[in-house]
């Protein structure tokens, strides 16, 4: 009985591995396929949303803009200790005007998105002690500080 179990389970064992890396999808399918079939100022809100369905993210200033994102990611090799490493990273911004026609189409991939410059600067904060968030914030450090306000009747 030992003599048949000892092969069953290792072929048990054998059949249940994958040496296939295991992809990790997130996002949109074909991001770059559907965004070839949406036309600038042809295409409406409509017709974005029947064929990619509703965006990662929505942001509305003086158009409407829709971000659509797609990532695979896979394990790196065994000799890197299974280390996270990009397949696919494709964002599409789409621009929507106030009478829901598509306006402006761009889309990055993970080459185009090495070539971005991001700015390094910091905006810096200064209160005054004449300025509204000064007094405002003295203000309430006076409340923390004594509640009942017995402190300036007892001076």
């Amino acid at each position: 009985m030992k003599k048949f179990f000892i092969p069953v389970l290792i072929i048990l064992f054998a059949s249940n591995c994958n040496f296939e890396k295991r992809v990790d999808h997130h996002g949109i399918n074909l991001l770059k396929k559907k965004s070839d079939l949406i036309v600038v100022s042809k295409s409406n809100k409509n017709d974005i949303t029947k064929l990619l369905g509703p965006p990662s993210v929505k942001s509305t200033f003086n158009n409407d803009l829709y971000f659509y994102i797609e990532r695979k990611i896979t394990t790196d090799s065994l000799i890197k200790l299974g280390k996270k490493k990009f397949l696919q990273n494709n964002v599409l911004i789409l621009e929507i005007d106030n009478r829901g026609i598509l306006v402006k189409k761009e889309f990055y991939d993970l080459n185009k998105m090495k070539d971005l410059k991001i700015v390094s600067t910091e905006t810096e904060i200064d209160y005054k002690k004449q300025s509204f968030i000064y007094d405002f914030l003295s203000s309430m450090r006076q409340k923390v500080n004594d509640p009942l306000g017995k402190r300036k009747r007892n001076n």
